[in-house]
C-alpha cells in the first residue's frame, strides 16, 4: 500500500495506464547563420500544428468541454498568436543565434517564473497552464510524439509523473476512472480538474510511476489515500463495501447541496465559494455556494506588461456581478506580493518579501493601482452586490486612508454621472496577528471581516508552510491560532459586523463544528467542499457546538484539540 495527497474523493477498482513522458532535450549550442531562416520555419511551422492541435482537442465530441476548460485552451492560443511572444522569439533566434526550441523554452520560463514564486497556491499553480502550452510547441518543434488520451478503449486508472491541462482536457470520464501522480498539490491544475470532473485522485505520491507496474491491477481508495497495488480478495471485499456506502453519501449530497446551511436547532450561516476567474463562477453555482466570498484579482494582473484598465478590470467585475445576481460578490483588491517581479511594478529586492511589500502595501504605495480598481469595482457595482475587501491590514491608519479613497473616487464618479452602489460594504482581511489583536477598534470602521487563516496561522506561528523542513508545525488548529480567531470573532459580533473565513481551514471537516461554535457567520471555499461542509453544519445542534467550541479552546496542544473535534465529526457522520 502507497499513498500521497487525497484531492478528489472516491474509490476505484482496475488495471492501469502508466504514463511515462519521453525526455525532452532542449539544444543549447548556437546556430550558424545560415541556419537562422530554417529555425525560425521550424517555429512557424510547429506554431500552426499546435493550433490545430488545440483546436481539435476544443472541437473533439469526446472530450466535451465546459466554459472554464474552454478557456483555458483560448488563452493557450491567444499566447502561441500574441505579437510580443513571437517577437521575443524570433528575437532570440536572430540576435542571439538560439535554437527554436531553447528560444521557445527561455521565453516560456520567464513567464513562468513570475507565476510559480507566488506566495498563493492557488495561483502559483497556474503556470502549469502556460508551461504546458510551452512544452506542447517545443515538442512539435522536435517531432516528438504527445500523448493522446482520446483513443482510449477501455477503464483504467492513470498513473503518470503529472497530468497537463491539454490531457486532462481529452479524459473522457467513462474511460479514465482514477489519477494516480507523482507530482500535486490540493491546489495543483491535475486536482482542481480531477474535482471537477469527479475522478478520484491521490497526487504527490512518490515514485508511483516506478512502484507501479504495466499490468498491476490497483485499488485507488481517496476517501482513506490509500493506493492498493495487487490486493487481495479480502481488501478487495472490504473496500467494494466502502464504495457502495460512499456511492449512497455522495448521491445524498446532491441532494442538500442546494439547501441552506442551517443547524437542527435552526442556526443559519452563509457558505460561499473562493473564486480565482470568472470561470470558477460555474462550479460555484453547480456546488450550491451561496456568495462568492473570495474573488482573487490576481489573475488580472499577472501575464501582463502593464497594468490592466480601469475598463478591463470592470468587464471582469461585471461579468461576475452579473452572474451572480443578487448574491453578494466579494472582490478583493490585488494581492501580490514583493517576491513577483510584475514589470509594470519596480521594486527592490527584498531579503524577507512575505513580510515586505505585498498586498494592500503596494496599492498604497503605488496609488493608481488602488484608484484604478476601486473606480472598475464601484463601477461593475449597480450589476450585482459588489463588496470591497482589502488584504494584510495591519492599522487603523491603513483603512482609513482607504475609507478616505474610497470617498474620493465615488465623488469623482459622481461627477462623471457615473452610477455605483452608494452603499457598496467595505470589509479587511484578518490575517495578521496584528489585525487580530487590534479587531475590537477595526471592527468599528468597517462592514465585515474575513479571516484569511492560511496567513495568519503563517504568521502566528511564525512558520513558512512552503518550506518542507518545518511544515510540519504548520497548523491552523494549533490553539494559538484558534485563540486568535475566538478574539476576531468577538470583537466583530461586538460591534454587530459579521465576519467570514476563507481560508483552508473553511473547507476543513474538522473545524467545522468548532468554527460555527466560535460563531463564524460566512464559510468560503473551493466550490467542491461546499455540499461536504453544508452537510455537517445542516447535522449539527449549533447548542451544542458552541459547547464543543468552549471545550475545545480550554486545551494547550493541538493533538488533544484535535482529536475532540475529530470524535464529534465521527459521531456527526453516523448520522
Amino acid at each position: 500500500m502507497i499513498s500521497g495527497i487525497s484531492v478528489s474523493p472516491g474509490i476505484v477498482f482496475g488495471k492501469i495506464l502508466l504514463i511515462k513522458e519521453e525526455k525532452i532535450c532542449i539544444n543549447n549550442t548556437k546556430i550558424q547563420e545560415q541556419d537562422i531562416n530554417l529555425e525560425i520555419k521550424k517555429f512557424f511551422d510547429a506554431r500552426n500544428k499546435t493550433i490545430q492541435q488545440i483546436q481539435l482537442i476544443q472541437n473533439s465530441n469526446t472530450t466535451k468541454l465546459e466554459h472554464d476548460q474552454n478557456a483555458i485552451f483560448e488563452g493557450h492560443i491567444m499566447l502561441i498568436e500574441d505579437e510580443e511572444f513571437e517577437h521575443d522569439i524570433l528575437s532570440l533566434i536572430k540576435n542571439k543565434h538560439c535554437s527554436a526550441e531553447y528560444a521557445v523554452n527561455s521565453v516560456i520560463e520567464k513567464q513562468v517564473t513570475t507565476i510559480e514564486n507566488l506566495q498563493d497556491e492557488y495561483l502559483k499553480n497556474r503556470a502549469i497552464d502556460i508551461r504546458d502550452i510551452g512544452a506542447r510547441l517545443i515538442k512539435n518543434i522536435l517531432n516528438i510524439n504527445i500523448i493522446d488520451l482520446k483513443n482510449i478503449n477501455e477503464s483504467v486508472i492513470i498513473v503518470a509523473n503529472d497530468l497537463t491541462p491539454s490531457e486532462t482536457a481529452q479524459i473522457d470520464t467513462k474511460k479514465i476512472i482514477g489519477i494516480i501522480t507523482n507530482q500535486g498539490s490540493r491546489t495543483s491544475h491535475t486536482s482542481i480538474m480531477a474535482r471537477s470532473m469527479e475522478i478520484p485522485a491521490i497526487v504527490g505520491v512518490i515514485n508511483a510511476t516506478k512502484i507501479i507496474k504495466k499490468n498491476d491491477f490497483i485499488i485507488l481508495d481517496s476517501i482513506n489515500n490509500e493506493i492498493f497495488i495487487n490486493p487481495d480478495k479480502n481488501i478487495l471485499n472490504l473496500k467494494k463495501k466502502l464504495k457502495t456506502k460512499f456511492v449512497i453519501q455522495k448521491n445524498n449530497l446532491k441532494k442538500i447541496k442546494n439547501l441552506n446551511a442551517i443547524t437542527t436547532d435552526e442556526h443559519q450561516v452563509e457558505i460561499g465559494a473562493n473564486i480565482g476567474t470568472p470561470q470558477d463562477i460555474k462550479g460555484a453555482k453547480k456546488n450550491g455556494a451561496e456568495c462568492i466570498g473570495l474573488y482573487r484579482t490576481e489573475f488580472l494582473f499577472m501575464g501582463k506588461k502593464k497594468l490592466p484598465s480601469e475598463n478591463e478590470q470592470f468587464e471582469m467585475y461585471k461579468i461576475i456581478a452579473q452572474e451572480m445576481g443578487n448574491k453578494p460578490v466579494i472582490i478583493r483588491t490585488m494581492d501580490i506580493g514583493g517576491d513577483k517581479n510584475l514589470p509594470y511594478i519596480k521594486l527592490p529586492k527584498e531579503e524577507n518579501p512575505f513580510l515586505g511589500c505585498r498586498a494592500i502595501r503596494i496599492s498604497m504605495l503605488y496609488k493608481e493601482i488602488l484608484h484604478t480598481q476601486i473606480k472598475a469595482i464601484l463601477r461593475a457595482s449597480v450589476f450585482g452586490k459588489l463588496r470591497i475587501m482589502f488584504p494584510m491590514i495591519i492599522s487603523i491608519e491603513e483603512v482609513k486612508f482607504l475609507k478616505i479613497t474610497i470617498k474620493k473616487i465615488k465623488e469623482e464618479l459622481k461627477n462623471e454621472h457615473c452610477d455605483f452602489d452608494k452603499n457598496i460594504k467595505i470589509g479587511i482581511m484578518i490575517e495578521t496577528p496584528a489585525a487580530a489583536i487590534i479587531s475590537h477598534n477595526l471592527a468599528k470602521e468597517v462592514d465585515f471581516f474575513s479571516i484569511g487563516s492560511n496567513d495568519l496561522t503563517q504568521y502566528t506561528l511564525a512558520v513558512d508552510r512552503g518550506n518542507d523542513l518545518i511544515s510540519n508545525l504548520y497548523n491552523p488548529l494549533n490553539p494559538a491560532v484558534l485563540h486568535l480567531i475566538q478574539r476576531i470573532i468577538i470583537s466583530a459580533h461586538k460591534e454587530k459586523k459579521w465576519v467570514g473565513i476563507c481560508g483552508e481551514l473553511a473547507s476543513d471537516e474538522r473545524a467545522t463544528l468548532l468554527l460555527l461554535g466560535m460563531g463564524i457567520d460566512e464559510f468560503s471555499m473551493s466550490s467542491s467542499y461546499i455540499p461536504h461542509i453544508k452537510n455537517i453544519i445542516r447535522k449539527s445542534n449549533f447548542k451544542e457546538c458552541q459547547k464543543i467550541a468552549k471545550l475545545a479552546l480550554l486545551e494547550p496542544t493541538t493533538t488533544k484539540l484535535t482529536s475532540i473535534l475529530q470524535k464529534h465529526l465521527d459521531k456527526i457522520n453516523k448520522n
